[in-house]
């Protein structure tokens, strides 16, 4: 059952974002490409691999990891980002990208199909973080790495690792430059029950 409160905040954020579709890579793609790069170079990639992004936005990240994925689907709630995207994709010549409008609260996805999973710059705009992440961790597989990251101006790095705890995951905090806005985790399946008593985490440089 969603909340009306839930339905609300979406609302806004589909608005919002549909309103900067045209401006956004202007406006944000340097310093998303900041993030993408301190991800990739801790990540290792075995082709053909079937990646996910979710909150995909105008597909700033699909040139990054393309020739990795035999399968790259990007989910966004919005649909103005998604029609640059799809030009991104078209004018780029990027082969086997998929764009599917959709919640990130409800992946139209089986269980456990993912072998990476992308999730930048997502969890400041969903209403239950928890529920989202919980969402994100049900698509990936079992080995599955599953990348997150969280504005460091809406959370605390402590704040931020609850989530992902709650979550349950295990993960590894990637110390970016100061140029590097958000808290970054390289996160992987784990038991929520066990991490409440023995919680995991690796803070790396």
């Amino acid at each position: 059952m969603v909340s009306g409160r839930s339905w609300r905040i979406k609302r806004k954020v589909i608005w919002g974002y549909n309103r900067l579709a045209p401006i956004y890579n202007a406006l944000y793609a340097h310093e998303q490409t900041q993030k993408i790069k301190r991800v990739l170079y801790a990540l290792d990639f075995s082709p053909p691999e079937t990646i996910l992004d979710v909150g995909c936005g105008t597909g700033l990240l699909f040139k990054h990891i393309s020739d990795s994925a035999g399968m790259l689907i990007g989910v966004d709630i919005a649909r103005e980002p998604l029609k640059i995207a799809k030009k991104l994709i078209k004018d780029s010549g990027i082969d086997r990208t998929f764009l599917v409008l959709a919640d990130a609260d409800f992946l139209p996805f089986k269980s456990g199909v993912f072998d990476k999973v992308f999730a930048i710059t997502l969890l400041q705009n969903m209403p239950d973080p928890v529920l989202t992440l919980n969402e994100i961790s049900r698509v990936a597989k079992e080995d599955a790495a599953i990348i997150i990251t969280g504005l460091k101006k809406v959370f605390s790095r402590e704040f931020f690792s609850e989530l992902l705890w709650k979550a349950g995951f295990n993960f590894t905090l990637l110390e970016g430059e100061d140029d590097v806005k958000c808290h970054i985790a390289i996160c992987c399946k784990g038991d929520p029950a066990k991490n409440i008593n023995k919680r995991e985490m690796k803070i790396i440089a």
